[in-house]
């Protein structure tokens, strides 16, 4: 249906009459619930002077030290007492969790004419560091592949070029640890799974099979597709001899085990965007199947419904904790079970049938119509953007007040791979991107590809198929105290 309505009103000569492409708009949105504003908006320059002059001052405030309260902001019986309003500490906590997400778009190389399209740019050494997050106070230590037994456009991308580093696999995340420094400040020894999202949102329905796959012992079901992406393993390929779901399950067990033999106390914050939000509710319910006393919280960005009713209550059994961050206008949370889902379980109760899809956990629920730097309109990729919900997240104060003035993160971001801010900020659309679109003059004046630094060149035998837990440690803790 979206695919429908988007062909219409993007490549039919007919809807360039506004009015058509304005009534197609109105007609979506009404059965999607999407509380889309009319295009025009009124922009108050007064907004423009407060972002420039915003301009000298740190893009985010000193962090606290919450050591004696993470019980209450991570292991609390729920949110509720800290969503609504949002309690500041909890917003830098999402702010932090939904940064090591946007960091899994931010050096992936979508580039068809790469012959590294599909990985990561950067070694995990290099990582936080390239893209301005070491702030943060984590260590990459794995970085996670995946492949596909089912054909999911756009979220394996793959590369036109013969010789190419993978044809099967694609980067998919990584696994992080907190330092000495962030493990004091929140109180305990805290492991980061980050998983990527599907690049191209407007194809996203296409992930959806409509197809639901037993996990675990029970009644649990789970969408095909995701599954598919969690669990494929080939011994024909170079990166997913094993799983997804091997690779992050055998780093995860060796850290836990490591810092516990040190008598830390270890837990395990689990984040995704769209795609990746679905991936990280999987990953949350093998984890705690696997190691069950160790604290797990999902926090997740416009992820979908992943299984059906047995699959939430076995998480909720388990004692997984489920932040959902949704934006109102972003039609991905909607899906799959459009119609048929947790408001419907009484179809569940009767019939038993399978399409019947539900989503876990508390739910914080932003919209695009609190921010006045954000302009009206239909923007179906700009409502997904996880710049946009970062945005959203660090404005929101109450769901009945309006966008805080105190907000610190950079406006600009919204605009990385969308055009969601006013016009009048002259923020370009889609800005980021390689110089030159990753061009560069050689000596000869030729512009021509560069060959990366063979630091960041995917190595199957380091990520994924080294077997030796020692050595695998031993790099590991160089890595932790090297400069």
């Amino acid at each position: 249906m979206v695919r429908a309505q988007q062909h219409v009103v993007l490549d039919n000569p007919k809807t360039k009459n506004p009015n058509r492409v304005t009534r197609l708009a109105e007609s979506l949105s009404h059965v999607l619930h999407l509380h889309i504003d009319p295009p025009s908006r009124a922009f108050n320059l007064d907004l423009l002077n407060d972002h420039e002059e915003k301009h000298s001052t740190p893009t985010m405030s000193p962090r606290e030290n919450i050591s004696e309260k993470w019980n209450e902001i991570q292991e609390c019986s729920d949110w509720e007492n800290l969503l609504d309003p949002l309690h500041p500490w909890l917003r830098r906590e999402i702010v932090k969790y939904g940064e090591f997400a946007q960091a899994t778009y931010d050096a992936f190389d979508y580039d068809s004419f790469s012959e590294y399209c599909g990985s990561c740019r950067y070694n995990r050494n290099k990582l936080f560091e390239k893209l301005g997050l070491i702030r943060n106070g984590y260590t990459v230590t794995r970085y996670i592949y995946a492949m596909s037994h089912i054909e999911l456009p756009r979220w394996l991308e793959r590369s036109h070029v013969a010789d190419t580093w993978s044809k099967d696999s694609n980067w998919m995340g990584f696994v992080a640890v907190s330092d000495d420094e962030e493990t004091r400040r929140i109180g305990r020894r805290d492991i980061v799974v980050a998983w990527r999202g599907t690049v191209a949102p407007c194809e996203w329905y296409e992930d959806f099979q409509r197809k639901l796959d037993p996990i675990g012992h029970g009644d649990a079901k789970v969408e095909h597709g995701f599954l598919s992406i969690y669990t494929s393993k080939s011994d024909n390929t170079r990166y997913n001899k094993s799983s997804a779901s091997n690779q992050v399950m055998k780093e995860v067990t060796k850290l836990v085990n490591f810092y516990k033999e040190k008598g830390e106390q270890v837990s395990l914050t689990i984040t995704g965007h769209s795609l990746g939000g679905a991936l990280a509710l999987l990953n949350a319910y093998e984890a705690k199947a696997t190691i069950p006393d160790l604290p797990i919280n999902v926090i997740s960005f416009g992820a979908p419904r992943v299984g059906n009713i047995a699959f939430k209550d076995e998480l909720h059994k388990m004692g997984v904790k489920t932040l959902r961050v949704v934006v109102k206008q972003d039609w991905v949370p909607k899906m799959p079970g459009l119609v048929f889902n947790e408001s419907f379980k009484v179809f569940d109760e009767i019939t038993g049938l399978e399409w019947v899809y539900t989503h876990v956990g508390d739910e914080l629920k932003l919209d695009v119509r609190s921010s006045p730097y954000l302009k009206g309109g239909m923007n179906l990729p700009g409502f997904h953007s996880l710049e946009t919900y970062l945005h959203l997240i660090d404005g929101y104060l109450h769901s009945e007040t309006p966008f805080r003035s105190e907000a610190r993160r950079d406006i600009a971001l919204v605009n990385k791979s969308c055009a969601m801010l006013a016009d009048e900020l002259r923020i370009p659309h889609c800005w980021y991107q390689l110089a030159n679109k990753g061009l560069v003059c050689n000596a000869h004046g030729r512009w021509v590809k560069p060959k990366r630094d063979p630091d960041d060149i995917p190595s199957h035998t380091s990520e994924v198929c080294h077997n030796d837990l020692a050595a695998e440690m031993q790099t590991y803790m160089m890595s932790l105290v090297s400069p």
